[in-house]
């Protein structure tokens, strides 16, 4: 039911990928299907193919019925690509093309990444619990610039190879998406930690100067706070409660955000969003939604993927993308509880612990549906 609200008709396009991705969206469908029946909203949930799934049926990562669908769709839910049968470093066409390409062709520019540790799974995490208390923050990591999309080339000469990748950021590119870590800092605890390498690299200069002028023009109420990106990583284990919002270029944010996990106590715990311009009156942005975590393909096929991550990303999605904030803390919650009945897969079971504790993909997507179709009978 949903109290007399008006109902949302939405085309949410599901892309499974490579490895343990066509489990854990599997998993979130069923989460998007039971979030529809409980509000009364009607979402069509259609599939396509990206990465190394899409190079084996199409020969390319990145077919042209998947790029029109994820075009015309509210929203994007994605697994994971890539996969050890596509790893060679000479392969002309690899998985991970076409989810860069993806994110540049739907302008998803700004990378959210929230780590908020869960009480229960304290034991799961490497650090000393008195270092996760109080730690809630959020990296913004900048998407479709930078290195990973510069110009690349490789020469051959009499005295061996030379590789060069060049790393490219334009004053509105910085622009833009200190404008997101800033506008989402004044939502939460009014705090930007800008991270970059200026005192080596130009392309971190020009960030950071962007920064300083954008902060003190437009946010003069947000503390700013420059931290060279080593210096980062070794404060968000010394003092991860510290940070609130975090801003960073593509590269440093895909590193410090895979080391943040283990604050969470797993990578499978942890979704984000990609976001684009805002597209509705309602401040809704178009979106890309996936877990942090690669394809495991080591766990492909085994049903002990954790789920929670690409969980946790459909409420994101919800949130961002189709403004249905109570529908997102539904799905929040229903995570927490089924955190909290101590159903969740091995990654997460504490070290030492009987792993008979641990439970099976399905297993822990199922508990977190019958939280959110019996929301009370639960608690």
């Amino acid at each position: 039911m949903n109290g007399g609200r008006s109902s949302v008709r939405a085309t949410i396009a599901l892309l499974p990928g490579d490895g343990i991705g066509p489990e854990v969206v599997g998993a979130a469908r069923g989460v998007l299907e039971a979030v529809a029946a409980r509000f009364g909203h009607t979402f069509e949930l259609v599939e396509a193919l990206v990465g190394g799934a899409a190079i084996e049926a199409t020969g390319v990562p990145l077919p042209p019925r998947t790029l029109a669908l994820c075009e015309r769709a509210d929203a994007v839910l994605l697994g994971a690509v890539g996969g050890p049968q596509w790893d060679s470093p000479t392969a002309r066409v690899r998985p991970e093309q076409g989810l860069l390409a993806l994110r540049r062709a739907l302008g998803v520019y700004a990378n959210l990444r929230p780590v908020a540790p869960i009480p229960a799974l304290a034991a799961a995490s490497p650090l000393k619990p008195e270092l996760l208390a109080g730690v809630d923050l959020v990296v913004v990591r900048e998407l479709t610039g930078g290195i990973y999309f510069g110009t690349k080339t490789l020469d051959q000469s009499v005295t061996g190879e030379t590789a060069t990748d060049l790393c490219t950021y334009t004053t509105a590119e910085i622009e833009r998406v200190v404008r997101v870590a800033a506008e989402l800092a004044r939502t939460r605890h009014g705090h930007v930690t800008s991270v970059d390498k200026a005192n080596v690299l130009e392309t971190s200069r020009l960030w950071r100067r962007v920064t300083s002028r954008v902060m003190a023009a437009e946010y003069p109420d947000v503390r700013l706070e420059h931290l060279l990106v080593d210096a980062c990583a070794m404060h968000l284990i010394r003092r991860p409660a510290d940070f609130d919002v975090i801003v960073t270029e593509n590269m440093f944010g895909d590193i410090l955000t895979d080391e943040a996990s283990v604050l969470a106590g797993s990578i499978g715990l942890l979704p984000s969003a990609s976001l684009g311009a805002a597209v509705g009156a309602g401040g809704t942005r178009r979106g890309l939604y996936e877990p942090i975590h690669g394809s495991a393909p080591d766990l492909a096929g085994k049903g002990v993927a954790n789920p929670l991550g690409t969980i946790s990303s459909v409420a994101m999605l919800l949130r961002y993308s189709l403004a249905l904030e109570a529908e997102a803390r539904a799905v929040d919650d229903a995570v927490r509880a089924t955190i909290d009945d101590g159903i969740v897969t091995a990654d997460v079971v504490p070290p030492g612990a009987d792993a008979r504790r641990a439970y099976s993909t399905a297993e822990v997507a199922q508990r977190v549906v019958e939280h959110l179709a019996a929301p009370v009978a639960h608690r």
